[in-house]
């Protein structure tokens, strides 16, 4: 099997959390290409060339990329419901008793365009409802007291906006009548693209946990087969200015815009994210999205994933183990 003209060169992650190019493979051992074929876990068969147009696309989009505006990382805000606790990092949420009283928010307001994303980590049985999501332009610190539920007390208080996530139905209907399904975008369309806002896609997508079946649960994630409240997936809320200087807010589940959820939001104002661990959701966890030229870590997984079968076979690649975990979890 020849290698593509285009596809990127593997790197290594040195123990240094350094990212540094080398060859995949020792060279005294046969190259990774040539190996594929002859091991069981993983893809072999003709190197894929994209269309002309997808590679040209590819090569704007990137460029874009290397342009587009970074944001800060995202974490929880220090102000919460009562029955949360923060781990050290502030980026996982988890609710420690009852079923309410456990509202969180951004840790600042969130720029246009950049999303709010967490991940359900663990679930808890007996109760009903599931994860809400929203934006709030009340500052958390001004706040006298976190309301115990984010509907309807939050939203009572007004200049609060909260979507309340279910099994099904998550897309927004406009005069009694759902949003039309847009059609799904390209497999090498590297965005999703809101409003004129473009997110990458490589983190908006849950994944199962490394496993003998995980290749057909990432599969089920990636098409949004799965029910959105089901462990692994990946909620996001952000909000996409307008030409009349406001702006809607959109609810992102499992990289699917399920549509402006809320509309009219008063864009020159902070809007925080806001994130209800409720009923049945016990934690969540924040996924940092990388905006802009993709790091190095993120290239090398992406290469490794397209030559494996499931993330069991990265177990057997000659890899560093931190790299390892990285294309695995993460």
């Amino acid at each position: 099997m020849t290698p593509s003209l285009y596809d990127p060169v593997l790197v290594y992650m040195a123990p240094s959390l350094s990212i540094w190019p080398r060859p995949c493979m020792a060279p005294s051992r046969t190259p990774l290409a040539a190996a594929l074929p002859r091991a069981p876990l993983f893809r072999s068969g003709p190197t894929l060339r994209l269309p002309a147009a997808a590679r040209r696309s590819a090569v704007k989009n990137s460029v874009a990329a290397m342009a587009a505006p970074s944001h800060p990382p995202t974490r929880f805000h220090r102000v919460h419901g009562a029955n949360v606790r923060l781990d050290a990092s502030r980026t996982r949420a988890t609710r420690v008793e009852s079923f309410a009283n456990a509202l969180c928010f951004s840790h600042e307001p969130l720029e246009p365009g950049q999303i709010f994303l967490v991940e359900i980590e663990e679930k808890e049985p007996g109760w009903c409802g599931h994860l809400r999501v929203g934006l709030t332009a009340h500052d958390p610190q001004s706040l006298g007291a976190v309301p115990e539920y984010s509907l309807p007390d939050l939203v009572g208080l007004g200049d609060s906006w909260v979507f309340a996530i279910t099994r099904s139905h998550n897309r927004v209907s406009v005069d009694g009548r759902e949003e039309p399904v847009p059609a799904p975008a390209p497999l090498w369309e590297p965005e999703l693209r809101i409003e004129g806002v473009r997110i990458p896609r490589d983190k908006l997508v849950g994944r199962s946990r490394p496993g003998r079946y995980s290749h057909l649960l990432d599969e089920l994630y990636r098409t949004n087969v799965l029910p959105p409240t089901a462990l692994r997936s990946r909620i996001g809320v952000l909000y996409a200015p307008r030409p009349d200087g406001t702006a809607d807010m959109h609810i992102v589940i499992n990289g699917e815009d399920m549509g402006p959820s809320a509309r009219s939001l008063p864009a020159a104002r902070p809007l925080y994210a806001v994130v209800d661990v409720f009923a049945s959701t016990k934690s969540v966890r924040v996924i940092q999205v990388e905006y802009g030229f993709p790091s190095l870590q993120t290239l090398c997984r992406l290469v490794i994933q397209k030559h494996v079968v499931h993330r069991l076979a990265i177990d057997g690649l000659d890899l560093p183990p931190m790299l390892k975990h990285f294309c695995q979890h993460e």
